[in-house]
């Protein structure tokens, strides 16, 4: 049974930095669903009362990176293990890429600008109160972009002969012909090329001290050296039998390469929709797979 969460605090952020991808003349939105700790469930908490004027620490932080085309609202099936174990659960969901708001074709084509929602909300955040210890776990494209914060690189000469035709884009359901509407957007081949401007940039956040990867996303796009250097704890899962995601292009690299990654199989049957879709074929996969995070972040940050 997935553990159900309260209902969060939903809040929308702005980031000045960067536009709208619908309306240039407004600023990106970013927007939170935010889950407090209750006292009696921190982690490592013995239930004793602090004494006077001790100050209490902040709980550990993790913040949940959903799919492509999903939404941080649907996360549940990770949020709620990880708000039982006791942190403080941040979700987001990333602008054009969220059932919620509507999709762009840059949501879907131009990943790295997802580890850039996350840092840009532990900015606002930790301007409001001090951060404990940070991890990010992700789905799919999630994947990718908790492994981004800890130094993960997209290639873009890979990603420019995806986006010119020359390496085929595999079908993505939730937008149809995501490719054409890109290039319809930026017609110009200069203009095109001016989007990926840093795309290789380093995105690593050195507040996140652990990874979780749910049948992670785009391990093909990643260059290895990076995934070389990743130096934070992380952990991965996968279906066995996921074609969205599969192990060989998009989850081996990270497993192979990440000195620090350890990792396993949810389930030799596990499909990829396994993990949002209404009636699963196999219900138990997304708890399990919560179960597995939640004790992987008490034990790397608790």
């Amino acid at each position: 049974m997935i553990l159900s969460a309260p209902e969060p605090l939903i809040r929308v952020l702005y980031d000045e930095s960067r536009p709208d991808l619908g309306d240039p003349s407004r600023p990106r939105p970013v927007r939170l669903y935010l889950w407090e700790p209750t006292r009696s469930g921190d982690p490592g908490d013995t239930g004793e009362t602090a004494g006077p004027g001790a100050a209490e620490a902040p709980a550990p932080l993790v913040v949940v990176s959903h799919g492509t085309g999903g939404s941080g609202s649907e996360m549940e099936w990770l949020v709620g293990p990880l708000h039982a174990a006791g942190f403080r659960v941040v979700a987001l969901d990333h602008h054009g890429n969220n059932f919620v708001d509507g999709y762009e074709p840059e949501g879907f084509l131009h990943p790295w600008e997802r580890p850039r929602d996350i840092s840009f909300a532990l900015d606002v955040l930790a301007r409001e109160q001090p951060l404990g210890p940070v991890g990010v776990a992700g789905f799919s494209i999630g994947g990718y972009t908790a492994a981004a914060l800890a130094g993960a690189r997209v290639d873009p000469g890979i990603l420019w002969a995806v986006l010119t035709g020359e390496v085929p884009l595999p079908e993505i359901p939730e937008f149809p012909g995501v490719l054409e509407a890109l290039r319809a957007k930026y017609p110009q081949e200069e203009d095109a090329r001016r989007t990926l401007d840093g795309a290789d940039g380093d995105l690593s956040d050195p507040r996140v001290r652990a990874v979780f990867q749910m049948a992670p996303g785009i391990g093909s796009l990643v260059t290895r050296e990076s995934l070389e250097a990743v130096r934070v704890p992380f952990a991965v899962r996968w279906g066995g039998a996921d074609t969205i995601t599969p192990y060989e292009s998009d989850t081996r690299p990270y497993l192979e390469y990440v000195p620090t990654a350890s990792g396993r199989s949810i389930g030799p049957a596990v499909r990829h929709d396994d993990f949002f879709a209404p009636e699963p074929a196999d219900p138990t996969a997304r708890v399990r797979a919560g179960e597995d995070a939640a004790a992987f972040f008490l034990e790397q940050l608790g």
